[in-house]
């Protein structure tokens, strides 16, 4: 390979969302790109995999066919207590359900089809900037950029090296969470997602693709440790308490593959630039999953993104201008769902309140609306 092969206008670390998006973004706009992820498509990956129809028009944009694919089209929304206590209800714009391993390998077939260069199997070891210019040190693999962004999820090697300040931030109730994920044969209604507390943890519920279900929850280490580790006996003890989920994994057939489990998840407030470079997606923030809404939260970001990363290439601002443009429209979609969420994690983290919260919230419609809202955007 010539020297000159491996120089690109946009470099992105990690294809997730945010980074197959912001990809096929600069590829249909003539720019050079490379995508660089530590996995081969398709590939599971623990999601709740409902994407807020705010999404749905900027991913026909990017080329995928939503609107011929038969997706299930959610608009109801059950939340239940750890006593079985529950609240049914309208979701104000709703959602669709597609599994994370069929809509991250179309977005990769289409960042392909736009002339994006994909280099699967392959981890980004770290990424320098001097001289104008980004080197991404790869396995078995050197590349040089005009720009970078990260798009790696919500921790990585690179967080790790990089010592960003979550990463060295003691376990507590925002920053000590597991998640684990399921694809199930249930009998659950298409136009519902459901979610289920119980002690330290919730567990949605929805339908993808092909009449399967999307099983995935999020609990805390302590649960898993005080369940000698064994993620069969902590959902008997702990979820199974909720009635709604000890029918679900009573009854359910639970198909081949899983779970897929990602551990130290945290909620802790994030900085959206490192080392002049861009993070979009979860490396940018992560919002509690009850909220239903971070698969949109990361399309949206690279939108952001990819119009500060345009402006730069165009010489129409300066790197730090693009930098600081970038944070600070991030901080004015995001800022304020981010803290609704980690507002809302702390009351689902314990029984009582949890319990209460319910039976309170279950008589003023207005005020589920409220939060909701207070979580969700608009179509971009």
């Amino acid at each position: 390979m010539k020297p000159e092969d491996t120089y690109y206008d946009i470099a992105v670390a990690g294809g997730g969302l945010a980074g197959l998006a912001l990809a096929i973004q600069g590829a249909r706009a003539g720019y050079r790109v490379v995508l660089i992820e530590k996995e081969k498509y398709p590939f599971h990956k623990v999601c709740g995999e409902y994407v807020s129809l705010e999404s749905w028009d900027f991913l026909e944009e990017l080329g995928l066919p939503l609107s011929e694919m038969k997706l299930p089209v959610i608009h109801k929304l059950n939340v239940s207590a750890p006593n079985g206590r529950i609240i049914e209800h309208m979701l104000p714009l709703g959602g669709f359900g597609i599994s994370r391993y069929a809509l991250d390998s179309l977005l990769a077939s289409l960042a392909v089809k736009n002339g994006v260069k994909l280099i699967e199997k392959t981890k980004v070891r770290n990424i320098n900037f001097e001289q104008d210019h980004f080197t991404l040190e790869c396995d078995g693999l050197t590349v040089r950029s005009r720009t970078a962004a990260g798009g790696f999820g919500k921790r990585s090697n690179l967080d790790t090296a990089w010592q960003r300040k979550f990463t060295l931030q003691k376990a507590d109730k925002l920053n000590n969470y597991i998640g684990v994920k399921y694809h199930v044969q249930f009998d659950f209604p298409d136009d519902t997602i459901a979610l289920h507390n119980f002690k330290n943890g919730y567990c949605g519920i929805s339908k993808i693709e092909d009449d399967k279900c999307c099983l995935c929850y999020l609990t805390t280490a302590y649960n898993l440790k005080a369940s000698n580790n064994d993620i069969r006996q902590m959902e008997s003890n702990v979820l199974g308490r909720n009635p709604w989920l000890k029918k679900i994994f009573q009854s359910a057939q639970f198909l081949p593959g899983f779970p897929v489990v990602i551990s130290q998840i945290s909620f802790a407030v994030r900085s959206q630039v490192e080392k002049h470079v861009l993070l979009i997606g979860d490396s940018a923030g992560v919002i509690s999953p009850l909220c239903g809404n971070g698969m949109s939260m990361a399309l949206h970001g690279s939108k952001i993104a990819f119009e500060k990363i345009n402006n730069y290439l165009l010489q129409k601002n300066t790197l730090q201008q693009m930098e600081d443009e970038y944070q600070y429209d991030w901080n004015r979609t995001f800022e304020s769902r981010l803290r609704t969420g980690r507002i809302i994690q702390r009351f689902f983290g314990s029984p009582f309140l949890s319990n209460l919260l319910i039976s309170t919230l279950k008589p003023f419609p207005a005020l589920v609306n409220r939060i909701i809202s207070e979580t969700h955007g608009q179509p971009f």
